[in-house]
């Protein structure tokens, strides 16, 4: 039996792709998923430096297979580097077809989030 492939990261999001979601050939819209993950993304990021941040670059993003209505969109967060003010977050979506257990990687990236202070400035974030 072939070894099927784990996700690389901590599991942050998991939601259901909706019809709503849909672009013209029927697939879930790739913006939902860049969405997506870029919530995933903010809730490590935030997490990791203690405070609000913001996304500031996408450095990669390959739509590797599609998620299709049903399935469960699941956002694995790995932080890649902490710079003064910046967190790089590794990210894999992953789908459960038909709510099952079986799940196929759809997509991965790597986002760039900056740490924000009250007044919306960038902060240091806590070594």
């Amino acid at each position: 039996m072939p070894h099927q492939e784990e996700p690389k990261g901590e599991l942050t999001l998991r939601t259901v792709a909706m019809p709503a979601d849909t672009n013209p050939a029927g697939d879930i819209f790739g913006g939902w998923v860049l969405s997506q993950m870029d919530i995933a993304g903010g809730i490590a990021a935030s997490e990791r430096a203690n405070s609000r941040v913001v996304t500031v670059a996408i450095e990669a993003m390959t739509f590797i297979a599609p998620v299709k209505i049903g399935d469960v969109l699941c956002v694995y967060t790995d932080i890649e580097k902490t710079g003064t003010t910046s967190i790089t977050v590794y990210m894999e979506a992953w789908a459960r077809r038909n709510r099952a257990t079986d799940r196929v990687k759809v997509t991965d990236g790597t986002f760039v989030y900056v740490a924000l202070d009250a007044t919306g400035k960038p902060n240091s974030v806590d070594k």
